[in-house]
């Protein structure tokens, strides 16, 4: 865990290791959330206009209650504009790789990626695109370095160990070198969101949490989230090789077609193997691998094979790979596997847990799981079939980032069928 003076009395934590006892992590009456979202570090609230984000707030606390109920309103308000703002954002950025590619061989998919996400969540979301606004085309740039004074204590940036330790692994960064760049994205929320804002005052919140909470979750959350999981999805299915890809094309182009030619969520639901590629990605690589809880009261928690004694106040973790990868839950667990939750495999996606709670199970006001948990897989699907109802196949070269795998396209080989 982070060391310095602003952690945790404690700094250690009771670690599970496996799919059967990871679950403990989700179980509110056994464990509390509280300023656990980042461990046993909370960065400082100046860095989210002086509250306490909805991440970081337990159930039990009324605020968690309301906030939530906010972003379902968000998410159910802005339903339609889902499909259409997205075909629209990444139909340009799809037509913007292949022109990069055929002048310079390949094309990098990550910054342009980032870019063509953070406008597709201000059109869906609020109809506002933020590149037409004084953010312009920094948002992405403006979210990395806000991220990045949240969770310095907690990454490995490459940097020499006798540089990070006694630096960003020690001491927080001083939010008031980002104080500007925040109010940038700040003000394109407050302008931007005045119906989700509207109907924040008549839930009983100030418009001002209620903006701050917005951003936390359009920015950090889900943004956050599509700049890891997008070439995540990329990298697996990619590495597939063309089999995969050919077998993705036909299914995605033929439902598409019996469908006249539309992409609806009915269609989606009819084809089983991009749901179920899109889950694999999830399954073997989560965006957010680790999850915190700390006891209410002595419990005992039961691994596959033994029974533990956890006392009350100690901090649990999970590093969710370690739950996803189980080999007594899946077959040829550190194998991407397309076709795993295909027909009877549907029953595996109990274990499915990258939402912060099981894939069978709903986000509520009462649980931590993700309140965009829907939304999220909605659009990795659209991803896929973007993807694939355009090209039969592609080739791709992979390093690494901070936060994820940096992907550079070779190929894009046009549909010829």
């Amino acid at each position: 865990m982070p060391p310095g003076p602003f952690i945790s009395p404690d700094p250690r934590v009771v670690v599970v290791l496996d799919g059967k006892s990871f679950s403990v992590l989700f179980d509110v009456t056994k464990v509390e959330k509280k300023d656990l979202f980042t461990g046993t570090y909370m960065p400082s609230t100046d860095l989210t206009g002086g509250y306490r984000i909805l991440s970081y707030l337990d159930p039990s606390e009324t605020k968690h209650g309301q906030l939530k109920q906010l972003l379902f309103y968000l998410l159910k308000s802005r339903r339609d504009y889902v499909i259409p703002e997205f075909s629209s954002t990444y139909s340009q950025l799809f037509e913007s790789l292949e022109k990069d590619l055929a002048s310079k061989g390949k094309v990098s998919f990550n910054d342009p990626g980032e870019q063509a996400a953070f406008s597709f969540l201000g059109r869906c979301y609020f109809g506002v695109n933020p590149v037409d606004t004084k953010v312009g085309t920094d948002g992405p740039t403006l979210i990395a370095k806000w991220v990045l004074f949240q969770l310095a204590p907690i990454l490995t940036l490459g940097l020499p160990a006798f540089i990070e330790e006694p630096t960003i692994h020690t001491f927080r960064l001083p939010a008031f070198i980002i104080k500007k760049d925040y109010q940038r994205l700040y003000d394109y929320f407050y302008s931007s969101g005045g119906s989700v804002l509207d109907e924040a005052e008549r839930m009983g919140l100030t418009r001002e949490e209620a903006c701050h909470n917005i951003l936390f979750a359009t920015c950090f959350n889900t943004f956050g989230g599509l700049k890891i999981f997008f070439p995540n999805v990329l990298k697996w299915i990619g590495r597939a090789g063309v089999k995969l890809h050919t077998q993705l094309a036909q299914e995605i182009r033929s439902v598409i077609k019996s469908n006249g030619g539309q992409i609806t969520m009915a269609a989606l639901e009819q084809m089983p193997l991009m749901k179920s590629a899109v889950y694999e990605a999830f399954r073997i690589e989560p965006p957010v691998p680790a999850q915190y809880g700390r006891a209410k009261r002595d419990l005992i928690i039961e691994s596959h094979d033994a029974a533990f004694e956890v006392k009350e106040g100690q901090m649990i973790f999970g590093y969710q790979p370690f739950a996803t990868k189980d080999p007594k839950i899946f077959d040829r667990p550190e194998e991407y596997v397309p076709d795993r939750f295909v027909g009877e495999g549907e029953k595996l996606l109990k274990h499915v847990l990258w939402s912060n709670g099981p894939e069978t199970e709903h986000p509520t006001v009462g649980n931590k799981q993700s309140a965009g948990r829907d939304f999220v897989v909605f659009i990795s699907r659209l991803f896929v079939v973007e993807l694939f109802r355009r090209y039969d196949s592609f080739e791709i070269e992979v390093g690494s980032s901070a936060l994820g795998s940096s992907i550079t396209i070779t190929s894009l080989k046009r549909a010829s069928f």
